[in-house]
């Protein structure tokens, strides 16, 4: 295996550890997967004026999100079935945060459930991603466990009513006919993933739903349950409701559109995450690079703008926050360091970042995080992007 100096690296390692269905997951998108590729060719299209004699011998890369000040401008955002890509994935990812000082999301749909979560990483800044299902009851139940276990922050995902069309899921076999045969063969070809997580890793099991599905909670019913019990009627006056149950900040993630970013601060969100849920969801919608500095300009000043959505390097990093964000959520990246190399491996990931976004913020003249906006870009954004298609 060739030495890794670079998010793309463990994405190649991950390749080579895990059962073809798990990498496909992972790493596909909807449909024809042009979303999926945009994200990253658009971003790639953004250009930053290289600067010179702007004294920046100190870089500080810290900022401060919802009230909490942190060593990077960077949280792991949410990633159903985590515990799958290592053994007990999302703790040794929660980890690996906390000792760079980061947030960690843990998913609803995460193998992990809160509890073994914050008793793994105690110390974590933990936030919680919270899916729009059907049972409000279990909804309410959720949020006080994650309130009880010291969540600090509530992303609301909302880009998700119904799963997207996936190809790559059943040509893998993560779903449709004979998928859990089709699993265990490939299994079987890894035998170092099926000793870590298939053998050790267990229960296989959603842990966060094993309270509403019981002995049915185990991976084989993961598509399935989502198809079933994700609410596609919930409407922007159900954000009340919540709203009312969280006291923390809440964040809206998968806004896409000036016009919903403006109704999620309407309703009281402290953040939004700018996403189209790496691609997964609807294809052929704009990627995050091309949608994010409209939607800053529209409510910037009145939320925190996040996104996410094709950031592969310290570079990624400063082009969203140059675009307007004031925070990268990162979900590949540490899922691939995750595969590669378990903790060890997501440690490593975020010191490549933080080298990487310290040398490119050198060589653009800023000396902090805050120092970083649009003057940071080489030309017009919105001109870059037009010439993209």
């Amino acid at each position: 295996m060739r030495p890794i100096v670079s998010i793309n690296d463990f994405r190649d390692a991950a390749r080579q550890r895990l059962p073809r269905f798990l990498f496909d997951y992972a790493d596909g998108g909807a449909l024809g997967e042009e979303t999926l590729r945009r994200n990253v060719t658009d971003l790639a299209q953004v250009l930053i004026r290289q600067r010179v004699l702007q004294d920046v011998a100190q870089v500080d890369l810290s900022t401060t999100l919802f009230g909490r000040r942190q060593s990077l401008p960077v949280a792991l955002g949410p990633i159903g079935i985590g515990g799958m890509f290592r053994r007990r994935g999302e703790v040794q990812a929660a980890r690996a945060a906390t000792a760079h000082d980061v947030p960690f999301t843990l998913s609803t749909v995460g193998l992990c459930p809160l509890e073994e979560l914050r008793a793994g990483a105690p110390s974590a800044r933990l936030w919680f991603q919270l899916y729009v299902v059907r049972d409000r009851g279990f909804m309410r139940d959720l949020l006080a466990q994650a309130k009880e276990k010291g969540a600090e922050t509530l992303v609301f995902t909302v880009d998700m009513p119904t799963p997207g069309i996936r190809y790559r899921d059943p040509r893998s076999g993560m779903s449709g006919p004979h998928g859990p045969m089709r699993r265990f063969a490939q299994a079987l070809g890894k035998p170092g993933w099926a000793w870590d997580v298939g053998l050790r890793g267990r229960p296989h099991q959603l842990g966060n739903l094993v309270p509403v599905l019981g002995a049915d909670s185990g991976m084989n019913d993961y598509i399935r349950w989502m198809a079933e019990n994700f609410d596609p009627g919930i409407r922007w006056k159900d954000l009340d409701w919540l709203r009312a149950a969280w006291d923390g900040p809440l964040v809206v993630k998968g806004i896409l559109d000036p016009d919903d970013a403006t109704a999620a601060a309407d309703y009281g969100a402290e953040g939004i995450v700018v996403s189209n849920h790496g691609g997964r969801q609807l294809d052929g919608v704009p990627s995050v690079a091309r949608a994010l500095a409209a939607i800053a300009d529209a409510v910037g000043d009145r939320v925190t703008v996040l996104a996410d959505g094709g950031v592969r390097s310290g570079l990624d990093v400063l082009r969203m926050l140059a675009l307007g964000a004031k925070g990268v959520l990162l979900g590949r990246a540490w899922l691939w360091a995750l595969a590669a190399k378990g903790e060890a491996g997501v440690d490593e990931m975020l010191s490549i970042l933080a080298r990487e976004l310290s040398t490119v913020m050198t060589l653009a003249g800023c000396a902090s995080i805050g120092a970083v906006d649009r003057s940071v870009l080489a030309g017009d954004p919105f001109a870059q992007m037009k010439r993209t298609f």
